[in-house]
């Protein structure tokens, strides 16, 4: 990130998204219009030329049905390497991923900046987050009945609607992000409950693509 907080260009996110594009089929057209996103933004990304952003990588994210640490950090890769990115309003850093059978957890640092709002796009059906506020107050959850906490007040949401994070009081405000995404969504190729979760083949995705 640089030191004005904005999102630098990765190549090493280009690389992990073109092997989680290829491995599921997808052209740069189908997977842009999965995410909603132009197909130039995926084309940028994918060759180190285009700045990401926090909306577009949880768009594209979603589309490809993988946690957002997918795209920033290789498998077994230590999460100090993970590619901080910054959004709107929100500057989040990677601080933890833990996986168990049922679930992918990431543990986010946020930074929200004062005096903009920030609109993050739906996750996948059943993701859910859990913000814990460290200090200002904020306001954050689904964009159509957004919460309000200060310090030490924690709020959850379902994540799998368009949400809003926002800074009140003319000050920025400091935050730890829990994100919960669940591996019982259909997988491509099967029902849910058959074969590799969708977690799994985005790192084998990733790993076959560093080797490339």
């Amino acid at each position: 990130m640089g030191t004005d907080g904005t999102s630098r260009i990765d190549p090493a996110i280009g690389r992990r998204l073109r092997g989680l594009r290829e491995a599921r089929g997808l052209s740069l057209s189908e997977l842009a219009r999965r995410a909603g996103v132009g197909k130039a933004t995926v084309s940028g990304l994918e060759h180190g030329t285009r700045n990401p952003t926090l909306e577009t990588m949880y768009a594209v994210a979603a589309a490809l049905s993988v946690p957002m640490s997918a795209l920033t950090l290789d498998p077994g890769a230590p999460v100090g390497d993970a590619s901080p990115v910054r959004g709107t309003a929100v500057l989040s850093t990677l601080l933890e991923v833990f996986r168990e059978p049922g679930a992918t957890y990431e543990m986010f640092r946020l930074r929200i900046l004062a005096g903009v709002e920030q609109t993050s796009p739906a996750h996948p059906s059943g993701v859910t987050e859990h913000l814990s506020v460290v200090g200002g107050t904020i306001r954050t959850g689904p964009a159509a009945a957004p919460l309000t906490a200060g310090p030490g007040e924690h709020l959850s949401w379902a994540a799998d609607v368009p949400h809003v994070y926002a800074a009140l009081g003319g000050e920025e405000a400091h935050a730890i992000l829990l994100i919960r995404t669940p591996h019982d969504r259909p997988a491509a190729g099967g029902p849910a409950g058959q074969g590799a979760s969708a977690d799994e083949e985005g790192a084998s995705a990733v790993e076959q693509a560093a080797q490339a």
